[in-house]
């Protein structure tokens, strides 16, 4: 019976988010407290249901789990670091095979290649010939470093991400076959110097989404064991920052450089296509303001799912300055608000400050009289993912004609699992606003007249240049003008 050490790792950071995150944000389990992820929709989920079926006798060890936010401290990461290296270092006996399940964008103070290191550990514990094969979020920056200790991969294929679970699958269907038929694996890897967001990203119906059907045709006609194409977090300010083609075959490093070239050599064109496409608040708000609607206004650039703070009070303040008339729904992190409304309970008028808890000098606080219409614990449940969902003590605000849920603590709000939770159905406001670059379609742009993508500042702005990146290679695409690419594939490869 093939044992196999399974080991996972996740968070996504921005550079920008002038809050650094700790130890704390992470939901931390060890041993056979991993199986609990059994039937969700995650990477280990998935790869769970396959090594199970294939009846191999399962090793977990570790994983660290927490939502997008601001760089690890340097004292969050060391204790992270040491619990994972010590308890992959206890279950590594007579071990076949490991699975690391990653996302690809952390970074640490100090250690600005967390998934780095974190491989590089578990292939000095494992030695030079157990097969690793890792999973990845497709918005991940896989290094030099991490490629060279890995045997395979599996990459997401799916934006807005729904294919977590499957993409576990094949990673786990892949090291099951590295095991079975010990041999040599090529991965070819093209850099591409650009970064990219924007509609065209979205996998169902973009031009980003073109490529990676290509793909998943490769993968699945044989052709290569594995394929992606990785864009990378613009807001992970990191060296290896890029877009990037990753084609892995069997001992085959002619078909997948090949492979990698000529997906490289499709992407470049498309890059300026893949971009924000931005409208200003003040002219969002006066056509909304003549619309039938309901529309969405999307606050990108303070995307909780991305590493924002979720303080921004942008919108909020143009609405209540240009006199939006009509009923508006909005989400914020204010754990001052929420105290002040739990303190004051259900039916009280409170005056208080509201955004910029985190982010003050993007978010001037704004003063507010609101009247308290409920509170809640904070907790939800993801519609996609069904994974739990923990803002802390909530409370919805009334403020005029806004309707506002006040979360103490920031977490994912790229579906509507906070404002269902709270009672709210979106789908009775005339404006909506959400704190995601996309969400999946039937959730709001279904049903909404237009989508306005609102171009104000934030830790995740989709307008790329204004960011301010100092960490990552340059030139690279949009931050600098006339960048040229010239594809150099480099090959990994591993016995």
């Amino acid at each position: 019976m093939s044992r196999i050490l399974l080991v996972e790792c996740m968070q996504e950071i921005s550079s920008f988010n002038p809050m650094q995150s700790g130890y704390g944000e992470f939901a931390v389990t060890r041993g056979e407290e991993l199986f609990g992820q059994a039937g969700l929709n995650t990477g280990l989920g998935g790869a769970l249901e396959i090594f199970r079926a294939a009846g191999a006798e399962l090793v977990p060890t570790y994983s660290a789990r927490a939502g997008s936010a601001g760089l690890l401290s340097a004292e969050g990461w060391k204790r992270l670091s040491s619990e994972l290296a010590d308890a992959v270092a206890a279950g590594m006996h007579d071990i076949d095979g490991i699975y690391v399940s990653l996302h690809g964008a952390m970074g640490a103070d100090g250690e600005l290649d967390p998934e780095g290191w974190i491989l590089t550990e578990v292939r000095r514990l494992a030695g030079p010939n157990i097969p690793i094969v890792i999973s990845l979020d497709l918005h991940g920056i896989l290094t030099d470093r991490m490629l060279k200790q890995i045997n395979g991969l599996a990459i997401y294929h799916t934006y807005p991400h729904v294919d977590f679970a499957d993409t576990g699958k094949r990673a786990a269907r892949l090291l099951l076959r590295l095991m079975a038929k010990p041999t040599r694996t090529t991965i070819a890897r093209v850099v591409i110097p650009a970064i990219v967001r924007g509609d065209e990203l979205i996998t169902k119906s973009g031009c980003y989404g073109d490529m990676i059907r290509e793909c998943q045709r490769i993968e699945r006609d044989g052709t290569a064991l594995s394929a992606g194409i990785m864009i990378g977090n613009p807001f992970t300010d990191v060296p290896e920052l890029c877009s990037q083609v990753l084609v892995m075959t069997e001992d085959d490093p002619t078909t997948a450089e090949a492979e990698a070239l000529r997906l490289a050599h499709e992407f470049w064109p498309q890059r300026h296509r893949m971009q924000g496409k931005f409208i200003s608040l003040a002219r969002a708000i006066a056509q909304a303001s003549t619309m039938q609607g309901p529309v969405l206004f999307t606050d990108a650039a303070d995307a909780t799912s991305s590493g924002a703070t979720g303080d921004s009070n942008l919108i909020l303040k143009g609405l209540a300055e240009a006199g939006y008339p009509k009923r508006a729904l909005a989400q914020i992190v204010d754990p001052r608000a929420a105290r002040a409304a739990h303190a004051a309970g259900v039916g009280a008028e409170i005056e208080t400050t509201l955004g910029g808890q985190h982010d003050p000098a993007r978010f001037p606080p704004m003063k507010v009289t609101a009247t308290v219409k409920l509170l809640s614990d904070g907790k939800a449940r993801l519609e996609t993912m069904r994974s739990g969902l923990d803002a802390g003590p909530t409370a919805v605000l009334l403020i005029g004609n806004m309707t506002v849920v006040v979360m103490t603590r920031s977490v994912s709000l790229f579906d509507r699992a906070m404002y269902y939770s709270v009672g709210i159905n979106p789908t009775e406001y005339d404006l909506i606003v959400v704190k995601s670059p996309h969400t999946e379609y039937h959730m709001f742009d279904q049903w909404v007249e237009k989508n306005f993508n609102i171009d104000i500042p934030g830790a995740t702005s989709a307008n790329l240049p204004t960011l301010g990146h100092t960490i990552c290679a340059r030139p690279m695409y949009p931050l600098d003008e006339g960048v040229t690419f010239t594809p150099k594939p480099v090959i990994y490869a591993r016995q």
